[in-house]
């Protein structure tokens, strides 16, 4: 039997299901108890994704001990002057009430983005150390080449159309960071035609060269896309790693590469 044609109709109309399926109306929180309750993690997943992208994560670091705040927000309700203090401030009270004292933060993508811009608009005071998965920390050329393309704004939604390289942009705005922060970056990808649009190396939606920020603590570079790198068994381990001693486990810090 012949497959159907896609047309331009049929795109809209998946785009339009991933955008819906990604707006939930309000922020939700899977929250798990550890057994060092004073030490939290919240965990905010990337654009078009939910808590269920970070799951795996979250499940690793509670059996690592950590409590864990898993939080599902709607990454296109709105630019990231929105998104931030919603994503972020639902995971911090979820770690307070259950009486962390230090919250640390696991972030995918443009989650790493909102956290910046939180800390930066409100300095959070019992922030522990954060580990980035392929954030644009300098925005991504990809945003730049199709912003205005027809139907970009409804799959990247406001937020996503914020992640340019130009000046303006949400991430040139953010300047250095000032917290513990480990980044890992990815050297594979699923999407070769997005990856032609990136420098390389690059993950197929963020070069590794955007990754990097000035006053990061520690970096690495694992072989996996942007999309799978949140469960992947050597990201888990590094993760965990940092979080725990402030160092990855197979640190180019350590190695006198950074």
């Amino acid at each position: 039997m012949k497959s159907k044609p896609i047309t331009g109709l049929t795109l809209a109309a998946a785009l339009l299901l991933v955008s819906l399926e990604a707006c939930v109306s309000t922020p939700r929180t899977t929250f798990a108890r550890g057994e060092n309750y004073s030490e939290c993690v919240v965990l905010l997943h990337g654009l078009n994704r939910s808590w269920r992208a970070m799951q795996p994560m979250a499940e690793a670091l509670r059996e690592d001990g950590f409590s864990t705040a898993n939080v599902d927000y709607p990454s296109q309700a709105g630019g990231v002057e929105v998104l931030a203090p919603l994503a972020v401030d639902t995971g911090l009270q979820e770690c307070r009430r259950a009486g962390a004292t230090r919250i640390h933060f696991v972030t995918h993508s443009i989650g790493g983005i909102l956290l910046r811009y939180s800390h930066k608009q409100s300095p959070i005071p019992d922030l522990g150390r954060v580990v980035m998965l392929a954030p644009p920390n300098h925005g991504s050329e990809i945003v730049d080449l199709t912003k205005d393309w027809p139907a970009s704004e409804l799959f990247a939604g406001e937020a996503g159309l914020q992640l340019g390289t130009d000046e303006q942009s949400i991430p040139a705005q953010l300047g250095p960071v000032d917290f513990e922060l480990g980044v890992i970056a990815g050297t594979g990808t699923i999407n070769p035609v997005m990856s032609a649009m990136l420098p390389d190396p690059d993950d197929g939606k963020v070069s590794v060269a955007s990754t990097r920020i000035e006053g990061m603590t520690d970096f690495v570079i694992v072989e996996n896309s942007h999309r799978y790198i949140t469960s992947s068994d050597a990201v888990i381990e590094n993760t965990k790693s940092f979080l725990r001693t402030g160092a990855f486990a197979n640190s180019k810090k350590q190695a006198g590469l950074l």
